[in-house]
């Protein structure tokens, strides 16, 4: 059963951090480009795989929440959004045991880090994150040309490994869902 009430909290908090421009780096732009996208996809993923959707969609409204709130986290954003997401979910008396699946999933759903993947809801958040950065690619290009300010062939380098990183990860599910699209954004970062 989903608490909806819980998911719903969650859904506010994390859009009202989005909604601060002093803290949050990556602007509003974040929220309709990426954490939503990141939640429409774990869903459907979660209902293909018969996974604990619940758990999906609050670990997709969290896992990017840390470096949202604060850039400094971006690199360990990862770690401190699996601690914040605890703090979060037992305010709400969560149960413990989803608390835990959360907080797994936030903490391994980075292509760049190694960290082993135990349930199926940890392998779909981090394909759902995957999907988000490859479908959405316009908004991965405003984050590195207009909000880090790269240069071109710097950019150019960090998307293709972004990509390649994402690409990688992905479950065979995600990889159908989204082949075209993969396809696409080969052929333009060429």
């Amino acid at each position: 059963m989903i608490s909806s009430g819980v998911v719903k909290k969650v859904k506010e908090i994390v859009e009202n951090a989005c909604k601060n421009d002093k803290a949050n780096f990556f602007e509003y732009n974040v929220w309709e480009n990426h954490i939503l996208q990141v939640v429409q996809y774990g869903k459907s993923l979660a209902q293909k795989m018969n996974a604990d959707e619940e758990v999906v969609e609050i670990s997709a409204l969290l896992h990017d929440y840390a470096s949202i709130i604060d850039q400094k986290y971006r690199e360990s954003h990862h770690l401190i959004g699996a601690q914040l997401a605890g703090k979060i979910l037992n305010r709400f008396h969560y149960p413990k045991d989803k608390i835990r699946l959360v907080k797994h999933c936030i903490l391994s759903h980075r292509a760049s880090q190694q960290i082993k993947r135990q349930t199926i809801e940890a392998e779909i958040l981090a394909s759902a994150d995957a999907m988000a950065h490859i479908a959405k690619l316009p908004a991965l290009f405003y984050l590195v040309y207009g909000i880090q300010k790269m240069d071109t062939k710097n950019g150019l380098e960090y998307l293709r490994a972004k990509i390649n990183r994402s690409a990688k990860r992905l479950l065979p599910e995600a990889r159908e869902m989204i082949k075209d699209q993969i396809e696409a954004v080969r052929k333009v970062l060429v």
